[in-house]
């Protein structure tokens, strides 16, 4: 479960302190998906960031299966990402020196473990339809094909939280709406928790829950009704 209370976060100026989130309460368990929108600066990767414990709150709490990771020393909050947080971002940021599988085993790599990992690789390369790439390099790959790698790398540890910063903004139109479908199918097969900030509204628009940021707070956004 994902706990999160009372979440402020300021960032220091010469100008002084500005504001970016103001009070941010959210609860969302195993097998939630939802999406966060709002405008550029409006505190949507931030909040992402804080989430997956790269960045600190000025205040508030952070807890994910009971644990807060901003209570931890460096060494075990770096653990608790690779065990516990999945990240897919809008670049893919895979390693070009590295095949298809070796990105996907990279977090089983650093975490010293890849007992069991190579298989399940295989499998996550199977299921986004990138089986018979294992031994390309990113550069032989579209754009799409790199973000379906992005994704199968961020499960690859079997996350409780999958959380991904505009992953269909680079793409074109076809590939967005591939990944948008296999990070969902992939999100009900692994039964994460999967937060999505996106200025995309039809894949916002596919999510069970969808919020919108704004003044600084996370607003529930009511689905149409017809």
């Amino acid at each position: 479960m994902l706990a999160v209370r009372g979440l402020y976060k300021d960032y220091k100026t010469p100008q002084g302190d500005v504001p970016v989130l103001a009070g941010i309460d959210l609860t969302l368990r195993r097998g939630d998906a939802v999406s966060i929108m709002g405008p550029s600066g409006s505190g949507k990767s931030t909040l992402l960031y804080i989430l997956g414990a790269l960045e600190p709150p000025t205040s508030g709490s952070v807890e994910l299966d009971g644990q807060n990771p901003f209570a931890l020393s460096p060494d075990a909050a770096a653990t608790f990402r690779n065990q516990k947080v999945g990240f897919v971002f809008q670049d893919h940021c895979l390693l070009p020196q590295c095949t298809v599988l070796e990105n996907v085993l990279i977090p089983a790599v650093v975490a010293r473990s890849r007992d069991g990992f190579e298989e399940r690789a295989r499998l996550l390369l199977e299921q986004v339809g990138l089986s018979h790439r294992l031994d390309h390099r990113p550069d032989a790959l579209s754009g799409g094909e790199k973000q379906r790698v992005a994704l199968a790398r961020a499960l690859i540890r079997k996350p409780t939280m999958l959380l991904c910063d505009e992953p269909t903004g680079n793409l074109d139109h076809r590939s967005a709406a591939v990944v948008a479908s296999l990070l969902l199918d992939l999100h009900r097969d692994q039964q994460t928790i999967l937060i999505v900030v996106t200025h995309n509204a039809e894949l916002a628009s596919r999510f069970p829950a969808r919020f919108e940021m704004a003044e600084q707070q996370l607003k529930p956004v009511e689905p149409h009704r017809t």
